[in-house]
């Protein structure tokens, strides 16, 4: 079983940064694949990012290409993700996933990850 917990969280301005944490429990992380999934206010939770076991493989959503980025430490059994130049509509609770199945590639459908987080609140205010 795997336990995962965020933590970075918070409120910043537009254009602002934040690094948000996932820790994990269990000894199974460093063969886990790792994704970051966001839900705002009303809206359904949508995939962010998402990094392979071995962190050779990465994907993100259109929506945040080329300002979020993804990483892992499997010595620190931790998945971070990187937020820069943020948006208002980037505000939402951010939950980490963990995925077992060890695929090659970084996955990005709800329903292929295994475990959740509770999530930390990211507000981006304008």
């Amino acid at each position: 079983q795997v336990q995962l917990v965020e933590s970075g969280g918070g409120l910043v301005q537009a254009g602002g940064s934040l690094r948000l944490s996932c820790a994990a429990s269990g000894r199974i992380f460093s063969r886990c694949g790792m994704g970051w999934f966001r839900q705002a206010t009303g809206k359904e939770r949508e995939f962010v990012a998402g990094i392979n076991w071995s962190g050779g493989s990465t994907y993100y959503a259109d929506s945040v290409k080329g300002r979020f980025t993804i990483s892992r430490d499997n010595a620190k059994n931790t998945v971070y993700l990187q937020l820069n130049s943020l948006k208002p509509e980037d505000t939402a609770v951010y939950y980490c996933a963990a995925d077992l199945s060890r695929a090659a590639v970084a996955r990005s459908r709800e329903n292929e990850y295994d475990y959740w987080g509770q999530g930390t609140q990211v507000t981006v205010s304008s």
